[in-house]
């Protein structure tokens, strides 16, 4: 399974606190400073730790969401950005931080994002210990269930498929073989071939 389909399965990030969409831009309380991008809607909305408990990672560190969907990112140690490196034409996100310019935990920014594609982003002071991101933008998430699939998509081998097919044959014959011995009879061949009276 790719990281991307276990993150999709998942819910992405286990355990991160859901912010509300109603946080006003440039907000400061006790120490905590807000940054507000690109609206904020009553839409869907996803939350990225930057620097979970001190690690070089953001979390999840791949994330595929549907337009409109708000990402809250929120910093959980120090000294961290978020930078684009690449975006579909026609974004406007421009991130967190510059290059050089960093955020300390408890910081929050969030973005709005209504445009399909891929978003790359970096950590640009931990982007060489891999503190990288992606977020994909789709029209509409894929439901889990509905629709036909393929024997193999389903995650077990074919055989075992056709031996539950043939048990289901056999056991068929033998129901159908019993039902005729029991109504018929024996063969008329078999019968008693002794002297009439």
């Amino acid at each position: 399974m790719k990281r991307r389909d276990f993150l999709r399965a998942t819910g992405g990030s286990g355990g991160a606190v859901a912010l509300g969409s109603g946080v006003a831009a440039g907000q400061e309380e006790t120490g905590t400073t807000t940054g507000t991008e690109g609206g904020g809607g009553g839409g869907p909305t996803e939350t990225v730790t930057v620097g979970p408990g001190g690690s070089l990672v953001f979390e999840p560190a791949e994330l595929t969401i549907a337009t409109g969907t708000t990402v809250n990112f929120v910093w959980d140690s120090n000294m961290h950005n978020v930078v684009p490196q690449s975006q579909p034409d026609g974004a406007n996100w421009e991130g967190e931080g510059e290059q050089g310019v960093t955020f300390d935990s408890g910081h929050e920014y969030s973005h709005t994002f209504d445009t399909t594609g891929t978003y790359e982003y970096v950590c640009t002071p931990h982007e060489s210990a891999g503190m990288v991101g992606s977020i994909e933008v789709v029209e509409e998430l894929q439901s889990g269930g509905g629709g036909e699939r393929e024997l193999h998509e389903i995650g077990a081998p074919i055989h075992p498929h056709w031996v539950g097919a043939a048990t289901i044959l056999m056991m068929f014959v033998s129901l159908v073989f019993t039902f005729y011995v029991l109504k018929y009879g024996e063969s008329p061949n078999t019968g008693n071939t002794g002297g009439g009276e």
